[in-house]
Parts: structure tokens; sequence; C-alpha cells
């Protein structure tokens, strides 16, 4: 029986569709005593370390999985899953973990690499076992901005390790319990068939060949599906020309969403994002086909699944409150892996800016307090102002080459929302600032000046925003060809570069991209 630890954190949805789609068969924990029912017993998750501890704690599983594991049966963790196995973690501190690992999970320590460490990366094998009988230093996805230190303490578990900065615990091995903390249903098929090697009960090993001195981190090539209802009811993928998304007076149909997004799955896009560009007639849960388009995606594509669109708090029809939890909650139960915020992250910044401090109501503050900093995506859609001078605005200003119409020499960059439609008086700078500080973990740069125009990434803001934050950045808007995503990855070190209407017209293909960009000497999954 392989049984499924679904404790109600993050997308546990893709793990039991890759378990399916390898042709096993999967029951979910219900109550404590299945834990010790569980012939295997898988432990997924994403999240923040206190807060998988304290749902642990509360639905009863602590003492029972403390249990199983003490017998040495037969278990797989998945990232959060391999940090609960140790103390503690620096994440939330006094917090215990289950404590069969010796030491504490510890935040990555360095200033030249963003954190989280998020995207593709290899694994260095310390030893042979069963789970790694078939691997051949295939990249892996990482999402985490904390992990587990080898140290002599805990040398009897070293299994893997991976570089980021300095080396860590990339995967861990005892006996029969094993974890990652990398995720395999969301690393494609290598990753499919790492987690084949448990669910069957392999024994057999190989002897570790081709063995990596260094491990090495990976540009990502994302592809974004605009998704909205037309003019008939279908959802539908469209693509705007600076945010319009009709042509002859009808709304531009690229194609259906799930099958497009299957598509550059299997063309070899490291990530999916859909942003919802439909407005909502009444709440995004009730009047939302997303969720079905999620759902269905989820069974299809194992890579990471980004969705944008409607991610605050509501009242429904009914009068019936709901947060941005709320609605965060029910995305990553159906497939999400990472939620986008837009025009609400405006208004967040806007109050931050008026009381100087967040006050831990923001859709933000809330998601990443739960489910961890990674799983919280700002989106944010500027457009250039140009002054004649720095001094003639507050806001954080460039010199640009790009001329103004009145050859204004400076230019800020204005967020706007409602689909570029309002402009609100906060830079794309300072929105993103402060947008880290209410913890989120990566900001989706787009550009209204350049969005449809096939003329390359707007360097000139991407690299403002990039030199003002620590999380990753992802480069948007403007892709006309390949040379661009090797120009935007070498002047600004954006850790992802994403592109819409090109994937979607065929105008120029994802391997084309990658290929390009691997013979600029820039890494990229394969």
């Amino acid at each position: 029986m392989i049984s499924l630890l679904d404790y109600g954190a993050g997308n546990v949805r893709s793990v039991r569709n890759a378990i399916q789609a390898l042709g096993f068969s999967v029951t979910d924990i219900a109550c404590p005593d299945d834990i010790l029912r569980a012939e295997r017993l898988i432990f997924p998750g994403v999240g923040a370390f206190g807060a998988a501890m304290e749902r642990l704690q509360r639905l009863g599983y602590v003492e029972p999985l403390k249990e199983y594991l003490a017998a040495n049966r037969p278990f797989f963790g998945i990232c959060i899953g391999l940090q609960v196995l140790f103390d503690g973690s620096e994440e939330s501190p006094g917090v215990a973990g289950l404590g069969f690992i010796p030491g504490q999970i510890q935040r990555f320590a360095t200033s030249e690499l963003s954190v989280p460490h998020m995207g593709w990366n290899d694994v260095r094998l310390a030893r042979e076992s069963p789970l790694f009988a078939n691997y051949s230093n295939e990249k892996l996805y990482f999402v985490h901005s904390y992990c587990a230190a080898p140290t002599p303490e805990n040398a009897e578990w070293q299994l893997a390790f991976t570089d980021y900065g300095a080396p860590f615990l990339s995967a861990v091995q005892r006996g029969n319990i094993a974890a990652v903390q990398f995720h395999p249903e969301k690393s494609g098929a290598v990753g499919l068939q790492l987690l084949r090697q448990f669910l069957a009960g392999e024994t057999t090993t190989k002897p570790i060949t081709n063995l990596l001195h260094q491990t090495h981190f990976a540009k990502r090539i994302i592809a974004c599906l605009d998704v909205r209802t037309n003019d008939a009811g279908d959802l539908v993928v469209t693509k705007g020309d600076q945010y319009d998304v009709r042509e002859a007076g009808e709304v531009r149909n690229l194609g259906k969403p799930v099958e497009l997004a299957q598509r550059y799955y299997e063309e070899g896009a490291d990530e999916i994002t859909f942003l919802n560009i439909t407005a909502f007639r009444d709440f995004p849960l009730a009047d939302q086909p997303m969720l079905e388009v999620l759902r269905r995606t989820s069974e299809r594509v194992f890579v990471p699944l980004t969705i944008g669109g409607g991610i605050r708090a509501f009242t429904d029809a009914n009068g019936k409150q709901y947060s941005a939890l709320d609605v965060a909650d029910e995305y990553f139960r159906s497939g999400a892996d990472k939620i986008s915020i837009g025009s609400d992250a405006v208004a967040t910044v806007e109050r931050y800016l008026e009381c100087g401090s967040g006050d831990g109501s923001s859709a933000i503050e809330q998601i990443a307090r739960v489910y961890g900093n990674q799983a919280v995506v700002i989106s944010i859609d500027p457009r250039r102002v140009y002054v004649n001078s720095p001094d003639d605005t507050r806001h954080h200003t460039v010199e640009t080459a790009t001329l103004g119409p009145n050859g204004e020499r400076y230019c800020w960059f204005q967020c706007t929302i409602k689909g570029g439609r309002e402009g609100r008086d906060v830079d794309a700078v300072e929105l993103a600032h402060i947008c880290e500080q209410l913890g989120a973990g990566e900001i989706l740069l787009n550009s209204i000046d350049r969005d449809g125009t096939g003329a390359g990434f707007d360097l000139e803001l991407i690299g403002a925003v990039r030199a003002a934050v620590t999380i990753p950045v992802i480069a948007s808007s403007g892709a006309g060809k390949v040379e661009h995503f090797s120009k935007v990855f070498a002047a600004t070190g954006v850790e992802a570069a994403l592109a819409a209407g090109i994937f979607h017209r065929r105008e120029v293909p994802i391997a084309a991209v990658k290929t390009h960009v691997r013979e600029q000497g820039i890494e990229t999954r394969v």
C-alpha cells in the first residue's frame, strides 16, 4: 500500500498525479492510525517549517510518524519532508522537528546568489542508492530558502549534495528512510523515474559514474499563457500588444490552455505560468474556470505551475468573506506550485508606504507565512515615465539610452493595476524591494512599453530591479529572437526569462532558445 501524507500544505495534487501517471495506486492518510498501516509512506509538501510541524501536531501525526520511522519502514520525504527529519530549523526557532537526523536546517548563507534557491540544479552522489540507479547527472527542480548542511554528526545520512554557494544535502538516506530536497514530481522525466524507483521498492544499485565535481544552477526558460474568456464565453490563451488582447474587434485566440501547457512541457519549458486576465463577475472560487485548468494541467505537466489573477480577499454575492489565503489554498490544492500577485501587491505597498511597515494582513504575508516565501511571486506591470532630471521625481530613476518624447534623458518605472489601465504613484524598484521585505520569494517583471514589440527585454528596467532585491527575478515582455534571452541573462543576471507570443505562434521554439543560450556559455536544463 502506497500512502500519501497529505497534511494540507502546498501542491500535493501533483505528487498524487505523478504516482498515478507511473501506474501506481495511492491512498491518502486520513487519520494517525493510517500512518502505521502504510507499507510505503510518502511525505510531500512545501511551506514553512513551523507551519508544517504545527499541522502535524494538530492532526496527531507526530508520534505515529516517529514510530514508523523508528521501525525503519519505507519512507520518502520531499522538500519539507526532508527538513522535518532534522532537529529543527532556523526558519522557526524553538519548533522541534522529528529529530531523526542531527542538526538544524539553516537559511542559505550567500550574498552572491538569490534566495530562494529556485530552479534546476544537479545532484552529486556520495554513494550508491537504488533511488538513483538510473540517474545520469540530469537537472532536478529545487525551490527552498533553507537547507540541510552536511556535518560529521549526520554523515551516515548523506546521500547526495548540491552546490549553491556552499554544498548542502540534496538527498539523505539511511536504511529504508530516504528524503530529497528537490521535487521529483516537478522534475520532468528524470524526477518521475526517481519516484518510480521508490514506489516499486527497487533494491538494485549501479556504480556511480560520471561523478560531478560541482553541480551547476541553470537559468530557466518559462512559457507564459495569458488566459481569459473570449466573446463566445470560451476559455482561450491570448496575447496582448502592449496589453491590448483584441484584434479586429475579437479576442486573439492562440489555443486552449491545457493543450498549450502540455505542448510547452514536451518542448522543454522549465516552468509554465498561467495569468488569468478574465474579469471576475463574482469572485475567483465561484466564477473561475482556472481551477479546472490547473487540475487538468497538473495531470499531464510535471514542471512547476504558477497561477496569477484574483489572488486577494473577496466577499462573494452572499456576503461570505474569503481571505487571500483561502483563495491561495484552493489554487494550491488544484495544482499550483506558486501564486502570482499583481494589483493587490501595489495596494499593499501603498499601505506600507503610508504606515511605514506591514501589519501581517496582506496576501503576501499571509501566504508566505503558511506556504513559505518561495510560493509567492510578485507580478509587476510598469511603464516608463520620462523626466528631465532625477530631481523632478521622488521615484527611482535611470539614465536611459531611449530618450523620452521631448528628449528627456531620465525615466522612472510606474507600477500599474487593472491590466495596465491605471497608473499608481509607486515605482517598480520600491515595489519589488518592499514586497521582498514582506515575504515575497520571486519577482515577475513585465514591461508595458515592450510587451508584444519583439524589440527585446527592457534591460534598464530589469537591471534596476535586479539590483534592488536578493530574491530571483523573471524577465518578461519584449522577447522576439533567441539572442534576446542570452542578452538579458548576461546583462542583468536574472534567474529566468519568460515569453508568450513567440512561443504560441511557433516563431521561436523553446528548444532553439535553450540551444542558443548554452552556446553562449549559459547553463540551462537540456
